[in-house]
């Protein structure tokens, strides 16, 4: 049975953990999907540079593909890309969603534009749960961007551990971020074969709209 698949990435933790669920029910991805602002030129999800993701996907040894877009062109461009695809021979879209219906609905439809099935691999499991397991398989990342409407500064470029959930938990805040709090790059993990080669330059950049972050850049 063909299972083959792309994956829509963010470079952050949820999509990562969503590749590895999807390899181990069956799929098989063949190559990463990130959308990226024709405005900025970063990644719409992440904030990130293209050869951050470039350099997660030779990590992984996958292809990585973008589609670029303006604000009001997204689905179109989107639609555009897995169109092309299913003429590649994949008929299955992995996505990293956890709970939030309005995106599954996109997802769905958007899949069904180019007669591919969307597959959700985190659906409606707990949340504190989910970023348990990611680190319990080994996943390793940092947080790169917070909404400091949200959460502090000082959480910025800080990896990933059970201790540092308790800290966002106590902030009010939830532990997976899936409210928007905040966002991950992750580099290094089982979907890995070598650990991405990155540099973090923690120092911080506020963006507009009560978002900070710190820049990712490949190692040169």
């Amino acid at each position: 049975m063909n299972r083959n698949c792309f994956v829509s990435w963010s470079g952050g933790k949820d999509s990562c953990l969503a590749f590895y669920k999807a390899v181990r029910a069956g799929y098989s991805p063949k190559k990463l999907f990130t959308m990226f602002s024709k405005e900025n030129d970063i990644s719409t999800a992440h904030r990130l540079k293209e050869e951050v993701l470039r350099a997660q996907a030779l990590a992984i040894g996958i292809e990585h593909t973008v589609g670029r877009a303006l604000f009001n062109e997204y689905e179109e461009v989107f639609v555009h890309n897995i169109k092309q695809f299913k003429k590649e021979g994949l008929d299955y879209g992995i996505f990293g969603d956890i709970d939030i219906e309005e995106h599954k609905q996109w997802e769905e439809k958007v899949c069904k534009r180019a007669s591919i099935t969307a597959v959700l691999p985190l659906w409606q499991k707990n949340r504190r749960n989910l970023v348990q397991e990611f680190l319990n398989l080994g996943f390793k990342a940092k947080i790169i961007v917070v909404n400091t409407t949200m959460l502090d500064k000082r959480f910025l470029g800080q990896d990933l551990s059970f201790s540092l959930l308790d800290e966002i938990e106590k902030c009010g805040a939830d532990v997976c971020g899936e409210n928007g709090e905040y966002h991950t790059v992750v580099y290094d993990g089982p979907i890995f074969r070598q650990p991405v080669n990155l540099v973090f330059d923690n120092n911080i950049i506020p963006v507009e709209d009560n978002w900070a972050q710190i820049q990712v850049r490949q190692r040169s």
